[in-house]
């Protein structure tokens, strides 16, 4: 084997992905879970996908408890910190997502600098670029240079600080530490792409909504999209490749409105009741009053966000799937598991 690695997360739709991807590329993986009732349901889900579970452990842990990430990190060449908190509906207290997410990278990387780990990638977010932008200059191409400004909360959401805030945490610990520990950050789109059970967190929801007819219209907006397959290969490339070491990298694929979603949607799912016409603004904001799960998105009504990923692809060779390829492999994986009606 090519070394141990610690995935915290690995029961979500990335980390169940970025487990396979390891596991099938030589290496030992202790995946964490919050609780161990699902490991045994894990393994069997995993086992589907590699023949390599017999080097797959499990451990639990929580990303607030300092100690145990003491205990986990030993022994370990790399840590694959996928793990961060990212519920269905943003909370009323935006501190429930920002401080588990700040404090759980911290003690990670306190751990790992202690134990003597190689390298931990962690996996951020485009958001931590993208947003907190003067009004009328939200849309453009973005790079790892960089940075959201968390302090402007009218172009952001929780969830977006949470992750800006978490990284910048990251860093600045490092720009300290004198371990010798490394770090790399992968900053992924909207995953998506091969669903694989039915707990799959909030990626796939508008490709299921698009799919089981719930969404009558399309709002006007979009994102810059990725393959969870294409990230799974990239945190592997910015794990062991050396020229990753302290480095960002915008995991994007390419920029689809939920417009052309649909689009593509309909052309590969022709018999299915899939909208054609798009809300008007004004219209989505109002809905919002009524839907708290809409209002996270209205910072991204009318506006194109796009991220450059020439870092990666020129730095760690990294070819990503199209963004067309994860759309209609998300909803392929969605209807094979029943998961729409």
């Amino acid at each position: 084997m090519k070394g141990k690695v610690l995935l915290t997360g690995i029961s979500g739709f990335l980390g169940s992905h970025t487990a396979i991807h390891l596991l099938e590329n030589g290496y030992e993986v202790t995946g964490t879970l919050r609780s161990l009732d699902r490991a045994e349901a894990l393994r069997t889900l995993l086992a589907r996908h590699t023949r390599q579970v017999d080097y797959l452990r499990f451990a639990q842990a929580e990303l607030t408890d300092e100690h145990v990430w003491r205990d986990l990190t030993k022994g370990m060449d790399y840590v694959q910190h996928v793990a961060s908190p990212n519920p269905r509906e943003l909370p009323k207290n935006e501190d429930e997502l920002i401080r588990p997410a700040v404090s759980g990278v911290l003690h990670v990387l306190r751990a790992a600098a202690a134990n003597g780990v190689k390298r931990v990638v962690l996996t951020s977010s485009s958001s931590a670029v993208m947003y907190g932008r003067p009004e009328g200059r939200e849309s453009g191409v973005y790079d790892e240079s960089m940075w959201t400004d968390a302090a402007n909360r009218a172009d952001n959401t929780a969830y977006y600080r949470s992750k800006t805030l978490a990284e910048k945490a990251a860093w600045d610990f490092m720009a300290t530490d004198t371990s010798g520990l490394e770090l790399s950050a992968v900053l992924p789109g909207l995953i998506l792409g091969p669903v694989l059970e039915e707990d799959f967190g909030n990626s796939a929801n508008a490709v299921l909504k698009l799919l089981d007819g719930s969404m009558p219209a399309v709002p006007a907006m979009g994102f810059d999209v990725v393959d969870v397959r294409s990230v799974a290969d990239l945190l592997l490339r910015a794990m062991e490749q050396p020229a990753a070491a302290g480095q960002r990298f915008l995991g994007t694929a390419g920029f689809l409105t939920l417009a052309q979603v649909a689009a593509l949607l309909r052309t590969r799912f022709p018999g299915r009741q899939i909208p054609r016409r798009v809300l008007p603004n004004v219209l989505t904001r109002v809905l919002s009053w009524f839907d708290p799960a809409i209002r996270p998105i209205l910072v991204d009504l009318g506006r194109q966000r796009q991220g450059d990923n020439r870092k990666a692809w020129q730095l760690l060779h990294w070819q990503p799937l199209g963004p067309e390829q994860a759309v209609i492999a998300c909803a392929e994986s969605l209807l094979a598991l029943g998961l729409v009606n």
